[in-house]
């Protein structure tokens, strides 16, 4: 059986004996060597996002799937895309093992079925178009592994994100992301490092994919919904630049057409 790296000990010893100071420098120097472990994968980061890009260009969908932190990370990447982005709904879609209540709060042995992800993305009428990434920190949950399984055998694209190499998730996904950030602070607690790592993948997967989808203009969020008075003053701010008007032309031509990118190009 192969050791995972998330499951070794910390390089700390006596954490209860430890001063507040000391617990929150031993943390933040471990968070530093998280970026560096995703930094070696941008070649495959790469390799995916360019999979990924004409599948959707094409009609498909992107979804991820995990159990506990890992399928929260997914979910927020997921529901962050249509305001930043003013993509629809159903375009990134997040699963997690145990259904939306698992969001808040844990579900009991969810995550051991092995047959749950699949159904669970079939009730999205899952196809070849789409891709799908599993999330694991651990690399062996069955809620994941079952779904890529099935995902392989139908032709669909996918995707694992993980801090196990060798693990079963890292063989099974086509095109694997094993970021290896070494031991957490707290041993086996993978809601650190490892969660830190899946934040900073997913950022750089769904940002990535919507700049090549036309979704940004420039540096600018031109698509993003305008749901707040801090959003539309950005969106302002944005027209203000791009056409060297003030501010209330601005706020009139987006109040007119309801849209920064519409405004900018009417």
């Amino acid at each position: 059986m192969i050791k995972k790296v998330t499951e070794s000990d910390s390089h700390y010893e006596k954490l209860d004996r430890m001063s507040v100071k000391k617990l929150l420098q031993g943390m933040n120097k471990e968070d530093q060597t998280v970026p560096i472990a995703v930094g070696k994968l941008i070649p495959k980061i790469e390799k995916l996002v360019n999979e990924i890009v004409p599948r959707m260009q094409k009609g498909g969908r992107l979804f991820y799937l995990g159990a506990g932190t890992s399928g929260r990370l997914g979910i927020v990447d997921a529901s962050e895309c249509p305001p930043t982005f003013g993509v629809s709904q159903g375009l990134v879609i997040g699963l997690i093992a145990g259904g939306d209540k698992a969001i808040r709060k844990a579900v009991e042995f969810a995550e051991d079925d092995e047959q749950q992800g699949w159904l669970d993305l079939s009730e999205h009428k899952v196809n070849s178009k789409d891709i799908v990434i599993g999330i694991a920190a651990s690399g062996s949950t069955p809620y994941v592994l079952g779904a890529l399984k099935k995902c392989n055998s139908k032709k669909i694209l996918t995707g694992g994100i993980t801090c196990n190499p060798g693990s079963p998730l890292a063989e099974l996904a086509k095109h694997p992301l094993v970021a290896i950030v070494g031991p957490e602070f707290v041993t086996g607690s993978t809601r650190m490092k490892s969660g830190t790592a899946q934040k900073l993948l997913l950022n750089m997967i769904s940002t990535a994919v919507m700049i090549r989808l036309g979704r940004v203009k420039g540096n600018k969020m031109v698509d993003m919904q305008l749901s707040n008075n801090k959003l539309i003053e950005r969106g302002i701010g944005m027209i203000m630049k791009a056409l060297k008007v003030e501010h209330k032309v601005a706020a009139a031509l987006l109040k007119k057409h309801g849209s920064v990118r519409k405004a900018i190009s009417a």
